[in-house]
């Protein structure tokens, strides 16, 4: 459909009716649409190629978001669309839940790279982490990552043994992007993501793989080097 700048949209958060999770909208011209993928700034022929499959060979009415930092792919949604179990979005397969292993493998990650921030930059710089992925998962409406002290709960967890929060696939991807970026900038080079993802040797053999084998089918796993 459209390639189109933040400022001709708006978007908002939905309550979802059954999880009480909040889902991000983008109102164009009267249209709802609900995200399906996020690019960082470097992926752009990746994120234009992913939207026109999307939008030219499976016919699926999307729009792509074009942002300083991102891009993001949005599928049209009716709103009363959100909650049932089919066509919630344009493509449930890259918008809907993950099971609960995504969620805890990224979190790994996450407190792989804050301890490594805190060990080699010292504490004022790993708080100052935790203030920039606040302010990620509060743009992108992660639950249970609403304020700093959440996300220093998060990083204080034991996600393979406590329950962790529910997280949908485009939160997973933001999450695994972000996260990537931010590490460049803290280290300067991209040799932090070898060792964070050395953590994931904690998760067992087949979960690890089936995170392992999902991060290959899309760019995530040749950026965190785990192709």
């Amino acid at each position: 459909m459209f390639i189109l700048k933040r400022q001709d949209v708006e978007i908002a958060g939905i309550q979802h009716p059954k999880t009480g999770q909040q889902i991000p909208i983008l109102k164009y011209e009267g249209q709802n649409f609900r995200l399906i993928q996020v690019f960082n700034a470097a992926q752009a022929e990746e994120a234009k190629a992913f939207w026109r499959d999307l939008t030219d060979n499976r016919g699926k009415a999307c729009v792509l978001l074009e942002e300083p930092d991102r891009y993001s792919v949005w599928g049209k949604v009716r709103l009363e669309q959100i909650g049932e179990d089919s066509g919630s979005s344009s493509s449930s397969s890259s918008s809907g839940a993950t099971s609960p292993l995504f969620t805890q493998a990224c979190l790994l990650l996450l407190q792989a790279v804050y301890f490594d921030i805190e060990d080699l930059l010292g504490t004022r710089q790993a708080g100052t982490f935790v203030k920039e992925m606040t302010q990620i998962f509060q743009k992108w409406n992660f639950p249970q990552a609403e304020s700093t002290g959440a996300v220093k709960q998060l990083i204080d967890m034991d996600p393979l043994t406590e329950s962790v929060p529910n997280w949908q696939e485009h939160h997973i991807t933001t999450l695994l992007q972000e996260l990537y970026q931010i590490g460049k900038q803290y280290f300067g080079n991209t040799s932090f993501a070898e060792g964070a993802v050395e953590v994931l040797q904690d998760m067992p053999a087949g979960e690890r793989k089936q995170f392992i084998d999902w991060m290959n089918k899309n760019p995530l796993g040749k950026m965190w080097g785990v192709v």
